[in-house]
Protein backbone atom coordinates (compact mmCIF):
# COMPACT_ATOMS: atom_id res chain seq x y z
CA UNK A 1 0.00 0.00 0.00
CA UNK A 2 1.78 3.09 -1.10
CA UNK A 3 1.37 5.90 1.29
CA UNK A 4 -0.43 9.31 0.13
CA UNK A 5 -1.23 12.43 1.49
CA UNK A 6 -5.27 12.09 0.98
CA UNK A 7 -4.68 8.96 3.96
CA UNK A 8 -5.26 5.97 1.67
CA UNK A 9 -5.07 3.72 4.89
CA UNK A 10 -6.86 1.64 6.73
CA UNK A 11 -8.71 4.05 8.70
CA UNK A 12 -10.02 1.37 10.91
CA UNK A 13 -6.72 0.66 12.31
CA UNK A 14 -6.65 1.70 15.48
CA UNK A 15 -10.05 3.46 15.56
CA UNK A 16 -11.68 4.02 19.25
CA UNK A 17 -15.04 5.72 19.23
CA UNK A 18 -13.52 7.55 22.41
CA UNK A 19 -10.08 8.68 21.26
CA UNK A 20 -9.11 11.78 22.28
CA UNK A 21 -9.33 14.61 19.37
CA UNK A 22 -5.40 15.36 19.63
CA UNK A 23 -4.80 17.27 16.47
CA UNK A 24 -7.24 19.60 17.53
CA UNK A 25 -5.15 20.25 20.62
CA UNK A 26 -1.94 20.37 18.71
CA UNK A 27 -3.60 23.37 16.53
CA UNK A 28 -4.48 25.55 19.64
CA UNK A 29 -1.10 24.69 21.07
CA UNK A 30 0.39 26.19 17.33
CA UNK A 31 -0.68 29.60 17.93
CA UNK A 32 1.97 29.42 21.10
CA UNK A 33 4.88 28.27 18.45
CA UNK A 34 7.83 30.87 18.26
CA UNK A 35 11.73 30.62 17.67
CA UNK A 36 12.42 29.85 21.46
CA UNK A 37 10.06 27.40 21.18
CA UNK A 38 11.24 25.64 18.24
CA UNK A 39 15.02 26.25 19.65
CA UNK A 40 13.72 23.87 22.69
CA UNK A 41 12.33 21.46 20.44
CA UNK A 42 15.49 20.96 18.08
CA UNK A 43 17.46 20.65 21.59
CA UNK A 44 15.70 18.53 23.14
CA UNK A 45 15.87 15.87 19.77
CA UNK A 46 19.89 16.48 19.78
CA UNK A 47 19.75 14.90 23.64
CA UNK A 48 17.44 11.99 22.73
CA UNK A 49 19.81 11.17 19.67
CA UNK A 50 23.23 12.60 20.50
CA UNK A 51 23.42 13.97 17.62
CA UNK A 52 23.87 17.48 16.49
CA UNK A 53 24.01 17.30 13.06
CA UNK A 54 21.37 15.33 11.04
CA UNK A 55 22.53 15.96 7.50
CA UNK A 56 22.56 13.23 5.32
CA UNK A 57 20.02 11.46 7.86
CA UNK A 58 16.69 10.16 7.47
CA UNK A 59 14.16 10.32 10.09
CA UNK A 60 10.83 9.05 10.42
CA UNK A 61 8.59 10.45 12.90
CA UNK A 62 5.53 8.27 13.61
CA UNK A 63 2.90 10.43 15.02
CA UNK A 64 4.43 13.82 14.45
CA UNK A 65 1.13 15.83 16.02
CA UNK A 66 1.50 19.51 15.32
CA UNK A 67 4.89 18.74 13.57
CA UNK A 68 7.18 20.65 15.68
CA UNK A 69 9.78 17.68 16.01
CA UNK A 70 9.53 17.42 12.01
CA UNK A 71 10.44 20.66 11.55
CA UNK A 72 13.15 20.16 14.31
CA UNK A 73 14.72 17.70 12.59
CA UNK A 74 14.40 19.38 9.49
CA UNK A 75 16.44 22.42 11.18
CA UNK A 76 18.97 20.15 11.99
CA UNK A 77 19.72 18.58 8.54
CA UNK A 78 17.72 15.58 8.73
CA UNK A 79 15.41 14.34 5.30
CA UNK A 80 12.07 14.22 6.86
CA UNK A 81 9.37 11.40 6.71
CA UNK A 82 6.28 12.45 8.94
CA UNK A 83 2.92 10.67 9.16
CA UNK A 84 0.08 10.84 12.12
CA UNK A 85 -3.43 8.65 12.02
CA UNK A 86 -5.01 11.55 13.26
CA UNK A 87 -5.96 14.00 10.07
CA UNK A 88 -6.13 17.49 11.82
CA UNK A 89 -2.25 16.22 13.16
CA UNK A 90 -1.56 15.85 9.68
CA UNK A 91 -3.38 19.19 8.74
CA UNK A 92 -0.54 20.97 11.76
CA UNK A 93 2.01 19.26 10.13
CA UNK A 94 1.72 20.67 6.70
CA UNK A 95 0.79 23.86 8.23
CA UNK A 96 4.33 23.92 9.63
CA UNK A 97 5.80 23.07 6.46
CA UNK A 98 3.91 25.14 3.98
CA UNK A 99 4.66 28.20 6.94
CA UNK A 100 8.61 27.65 7.28
CA UNK A 101 8.90 27.05 3.56
CA UNK A 102 10.29 23.34 3.25
CA UNK A 103 10.45 21.22 0.15
CA UNK A 104 8.43 18.36 0.07
CA UNK A 105 10.65 16.43 -1.35
CA UNK A 106 12.57 16.67 1.78
CA UNK A 107 9.78 16.53 4.23
CA UNK A 108 7.13 14.46 2.90
CA UNK A 109 3.93 14.01 4.90
CA UNK A 110 1.69 10.72 4.90
CA UNK A 111 -2.17 10.20 6.73
CA UNK A 112 -1.63 6.95 8.04
CA UNK A 113 -1.47 4.85 11.04
CA UNK A 114 1.54 2.81 12.57
CA UNK A 115 -0.52 -0.23 13.26
CA UNK A 116 -0.88 -0.37 9.61
CA UNK A 117 1.90 -3.45 9.09
CA UNK A 118 1.76 -2.69 4.61
CA UNK A 119 1.67 1.06 5.45
CA UNK A 120 4.50 0.82 7.52
CA UNK A 121 6.89 -1.36 5.45
CA UNK A 122 5.90 1.12 2.17
CA UNK A 123 7.47 3.83 3.62
CA UNK A 124 11.17 1.77 4.15
CA UNK A 125 13.86 1.76 5.95
CA UNK A 126 15.65 5.32 8.30
CA UNK A 127 18.22 5.99 9.76
CA UNK A 128 16.17 7.48 12.92
CA UNK A 129 12.86 6.40 14.17
CA UNK A 130 11.42 9.31 16.29
CA UNK A 131 8.21 8.64 18.38
CA UNK A 132 7.71 10.22 21.40
CA UNK A 133 4.54 9.90 23.42
CA UNK A 134 3.03 8.61 20.55
CA UNK A 135 2.69 4.58 20.76
CA UNK A 136 1.08 4.39 23.83
CA UNK A 137 -2.13 6.22 22.53
CA UNK A 138 -2.51 3.91 19.85
CA UNK A 139 -5.17 0.92 21.26
CA UNK A 140 -2.30 -1.59 20.67
CA UNK A 141 0.89 -0.38 22.25
CA UNK A 142 3.62 -3.24 21.68
CA UNK A 143 1.84 -3.82 17.89
CA UNK A 144 3.24 -0.48 17.31
CA UNK A 145 6.10 -0.51 19.27
CA UNK A 146 7.16 -3.81 16.62
CA UNK A 147 5.81 -1.79 13.54
CA UNK A 148 7.90 1.06 14.31
CA UNK A 149 10.78 -0.95 15.04
CA UNK A 150 10.97 -2.53 12.11
CA UNK A 151 11.88 0.53 10.41
CA UNK A 152 15.05 0.90 11.35
CA UNK A 153 17.83 0.59 9.22
CA UNK A 154 20.93 -1.14 10.54
CA UNK A 155 23.32 1.39 12.68
CA UNK A 156 19.87 3.12 12.99
CA UNK A 157 18.20 4.96 16.18
CA UNK A 158 15.05 3.95 17.73
CA UNK A 159 13.69 7.08 19.84
CA UNK A 160 10.92 6.84 21.74
CA UNK A 161 9.20 8.05 24.57
CA UNK A 162 6.57 5.48 26.77
CA UNK A 163 4.00 6.10 29.94
CA UNK A 164 5.33 5.02 33.00
CA UNK A 165 3.59 2.06 34.36
CA UNK A 166 2.57 2.54 37.90
CA UNK A 167 0.05 0.11 38.36
CA UNK A 168 -3.49 0.85 39.86
CA UNK A 169 -2.80 4.69 39.39
CA UNK A 170 -2.40 4.24 35.90
CA UNK A 171 -5.27 1.91 35.85
CA UNK A 172 -6.93 5.01 37.63
CA UNK A 173 -6.18 7.60 34.98
CA UNK A 174 -7.20 5.31 32.31
CA UNK A 175 -10.98 5.97 33.46
CA UNK A 176 -10.59 9.43 33.64
CA UNK A 177 -9.39 9.97 30.35
CA UNK A 178 -12.02 7.49 28.60
CA UNK A 179 -14.69 9.45 30.76
CA UNK A 180 -13.31 12.76 29.43
CA UNK A 181 -13.84 11.92 25.97
CA UNK A 182 -17.60 10.78 26.72
CA UNK A 183 -17.75 14.26 28.53
CA UNK A 184 -20.23 16.97 26.27
CA UNK A 185 -17.74 19.12 24.57
CA UNK A 186 -18.22 22.18 26.57
CA UNK A 187 -17.84 20.60 29.69
CA UNK A 188 -14.30 19.16 29.07
CA UNK A 189 -12.51 22.71 30.01
CA UNK A 190 -14.22 22.66 33.54
CA UNK A 191 -13.27 18.76 33.72
CA UNK A 192 -9.58 19.20 32.94
CA UNK A 193 -9.65 21.94 35.79
CA UNK A 194 -11.51 19.88 37.82
CA UNK A 195 -8.19 17.29 37.96
CA UNK A 196 -5.44 20.06 37.52
CA UNK A 197 -6.47 22.08 40.28
CA UNK A 198 -5.81 19.97 43.18
CA UNK A 199 -2.23 19.38 41.63
CA UNK A 200 -1.85 22.45 40.97
CA UNK A 201 -2.74 24.02 44.55
CA UNK A 202 -0.54 21.40 46.15
CA UNK A 203 2.49 23.07 44.25
CA UNK A 204 1.14 26.40 44.62
CA UNK A 205 1.61 25.69 48.54
CA UNK A 206 4.68 24.16 48.72
CA UNK A 207 6.03 27.38 46.82
CA UNK A 208 4.10 29.38 49.37
CA UNK A 209 5.97 26.88 52.17
CA UNK A 210 9.17 28.37 50.75
CA UNK A 211 8.22 31.95 49.82
CA UNK A 212 8.77 31.54 46.31
CA UNK A 213 5.29 31.87 44.62
CA UNK A 214 7.35 33.79 41.66
CA UNK A 215 8.61 29.98 41.27
CA UNK A 216 4.72 29.05 40.39
CA UNK A 217 4.12 31.63 38.10
CA UNK A 218 7.20 30.89 36.64
CA UNK A 219 6.47 27.17 36.37
CA UNK A 220 3.67 28.67 33.31
CA UNK A 221 5.52 31.21 32.06
CA UNK A 222 8.92 29.31 31.39
CA UNK A 223 7.10 26.03 31.31
CA UNK A 224 8.39 25.80 27.31
CA UNK A 225 11.88 25.98 28.61
CA UNK A 226 11.09 23.55 32.19
CA UNK A 227 9.54 20.88 29.86
CA UNK A 228 12.61 21.12 27.46
CA UNK A 229 10.55 20.43 24.80
CA UNK A 230 9.04 23.90 24.03
CA UNK A 231 5.61 22.39 25.10
CA UNK A 232 2.18 24.38 26.64
CA UNK A 233 1.66 23.25 30.38
CA UNK A 234 -2.25 24.36 29.57
CA UNK A 235 -1.96 22.00 26.70
CA UNK A 236 0.30 19.32 28.10
CA UNK A 237 -2.49 18.97 30.77
CA UNK A 238 -5.50 19.11 28.29
CA UNK A 239 -3.73 16.20 26.64
CA UNK A 240 -2.83 14.07 29.68
CA UNK A 241 -6.25 13.95 30.69
CA UNK A 242 -7.74 13.72 27.60
CA UNK A 243 -5.01 11.63 25.96
CA UNK A 244 -6.50 8.17 25.18
CA UNK A 245 -6.64 5.40 24.36
CA UNK A 246 -3.75 4.84 26.84
CA UNK A 247 -1.37 2.05 28.19
CA UNK A 248 1.46 2.13 29.85
CA UNK A 249 4.99 0.55 30.38
CA UNK A 250 7.66 -0.54 32.60
CA UNK A 251 10.89 0.17 31.36
CA UNK A 252 12.39 -3.64 31.54
CA UNK A 253 9.00 -5.12 29.55
CA UNK A 254 10.84 -2.16 26.92
CA UNK A 255 13.80 -3.37 27.06
CA UNK A 256 13.04 -6.90 26.86
CA UNK A 257 10.46 -6.17 23.87
CA UNK A 258 13.01 -4.42 22.00
CA UNK A 259 16.52 -6.43 22.56
CA UNK A 260 15.06 -9.31 20.73
CA UNK A 261 14.51 -7.20 17.70
CA UNK A 262 18.34 -6.36 18.11
CA UNK A 263 18.57 -3.45 19.55
CA UNK A 264 20.64 -2.35 22.09
CA UNK A 265 20.33 0.51 24.98
CA UNK A 266 21.96 3.68 24.25
CA UNK A 267 19.73 6.06 26.92
CA UNK A 268 17.17 5.92 29.48
CA UNK A 269 15.65 8.70 31.40
CA UNK A 270 12.98 7.33 33.91
CA UNK A 271 10.59 9.16 35.70
CA UNK A 272 11.13 7.89 38.81
CA UNK A 273 7.38 6.19 39.58
CA UNK A 274 6.27 9.43 38.29
CA UNK A 275 3.35 9.70 35.48
CA UNK A 276 5.53 11.22 33.20
CA UNK A 277 7.11 9.04 29.97
CA UNK A 278 10.41 7.61 30.20
CA UNK A 279 12.63 8.07 27.23
CA UNK A 280 14.72 5.25 25.34
CA UNK A 281 17.00 5.76 22.75
CA UNK A 282 17.99 2.25 20.98
CA UNK A 283 20.59 1.45 18.30
CA UNK A 284 19.91 -1.10 15.64
CA UNK A 285 22.72 -3.63 15.62
CA UNK A 286 23.72 -5.05 12.49
CA UNK A 287 22.89 -8.18 11.79
CA UNK A 288 25.41 -11.15 11.10
CA UNK A 289 27.33 -11.26 7.86
CA UNK A 290 25.30 -14.65 7.78
CA UNK A 291 21.98 -12.96 7.99
CA UNK A 292 22.47 -11.13 5.47
CA UNK A 293 22.64 -13.23 2.31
Amino acid sequence: MAPSRDGAVNAAVGADPDRFAFGRNWARYLRLLNDERIALAEASLVRLTGVADLSGKSLLDVGSGSGLFSLAARHLGATIVSFDFDRDSVSCTEHLRERFGQAPEQWQIHHGSVLDGAFMRSLGKFDIVYSWGVLHHTGDMWTAVDNAAAAVAEGGLFCLALYNDQGSTSRRWRAVKRLYNRTPAQARTPFVLALMLPFEAKWLALHMLKGDIGGYVRGWSDYATTSERGMSRWHDWVDWVGGFPFEVAKPEDVLERLRAHGFVLERLVTRGGGRACNEYTFRKAAAPRDERN
